[in-house]
This record gives structure tokens, C-alpha cells and sequence, in this order.
């Protein structure tokens, strides 16, 4: 496969992990159709089993995400700007904490934006429970498993 298409998929599945936080994106479904496309075009054992792992860790995440409950996030408070925030706090969390690190800088990423919203230190925790309970769980569940499978299509990439 080509630079020009391996920086294509990239960019689909930059767009996916970007759909996750906006409403009515597909984007863990954008991040499965380009890893898919990917194992299509270059059909190697690892992007096989790339595949593989991210059709089953899709749907793995899907269960949880139905028994959590229901994604409410307009009714806590959350703004666009405020995933803008835990969506940046989790990509940088995988990154520097690998893989699990994720999870903190979500709500890292809640948190101080609560914080400069609110300008206190309660009030930013109260409305960061507020908002894992209204769905920043689901959201999480579903950021967390494109990260994932990005991380192990970049490492696939990268080593494979």
C-alpha cells in the first residue's frame, strides 16, 4: 500500500476518532471502514488480524455501551468545545500513558474545562460527575476502542 493511501486511511480514521465527540457522527464506524479498507488493499496476516481484533473489540464496546446508560450529554451541560477538551485530553493521555491513559485525560480534559468555565475546584468536579453520568461514560467506552484500534493500526503500519 502507498503513502498516499496509508495517509488517507490515517485521515479516515482521524475523522472517526473526531466523529465519536460530535453527535451523529459514525465515527467508531468510520474508524472500522477505514481500518477494513486498509485490510483490503493490503492483505497481510497483521492487517488481517488487525481487522479482526477491531470488528471484535467494535462490538465488545457496543454491549457495554448499551448497558451504560443513555447518552444525555446536552441536558449536563456539554458543549462542542468541552469534547473538543476530553477529546484532546484522551488523545494525549493514550499517548503518554500508553493505552489506559486514555481514560484520565478524558476527564483531565472535563475537568479543566469545568475548571476555566467555573472558576472553582468543587464546582468543576461536581459537573464533571454530572457529566460522566449523562453519557461521558458511553462516549468514553466509544473513544477509548477507536483509540485502540487507531493505536494498532499505526503500530501495524509502523512495525508490520
Amino acid at each position: 500500500m502507498g503513502v498516499w493511501d496509508l495517509l488517507l486511511v490515517g485521515l479516515v480514521l482521524l475523522l472517526g476518532l473526531c466523529g465519536v465527540l460530535v453527535p451523529g457522527v459514525p465515527g467508531s464506524w468510520l474508524v472500522w471502514a477505514a481500518v477494513s479498507w486498509w485490510a483490503l488493499k493490503d492483505p497481510q496476516p497483521v492487517a488481517w488480524w488487525v481487522l479482526v481484533g477491531a470488528t471484535v473489540v467494535l462490538f465488545l464496546s457496543q454491549v457495554v455501551r448499551w448497558a451504560l446508560p443513555p447518552r444525555r450529554l446536552r441536558t449536563s451541560g456539554a458543549t462542542p468545545r468541552m469534547g473538543v477538551y476530553a477529546g484532546v485530553g484522551a488523545f494525549l493521555g493514550f499517548f503518554l500513558i500508553p493505552v489506559l491513559g486514555a481514560i484520565p485525560g478524558f476527564m483531565g480534559g472535563v475537568y479543566l474545562y469545568e475548571r476555566l468555565r467555573l472558576g472553582r475546584h468543587g464546582e468543576a468536579v461536581a459537573a464533571l460527575r454530572t457529566v460522566m453520568r449523562s453519557g461521558g461514560s458511553s462516549v468514553l467506552t466509544e473513544l477509548f476502542t477507536c483509540l485502540l484500534i487507531a493505536g494498532a493500526w499505526l503500530g501495524a503500519v509502523i512495525w508490520g
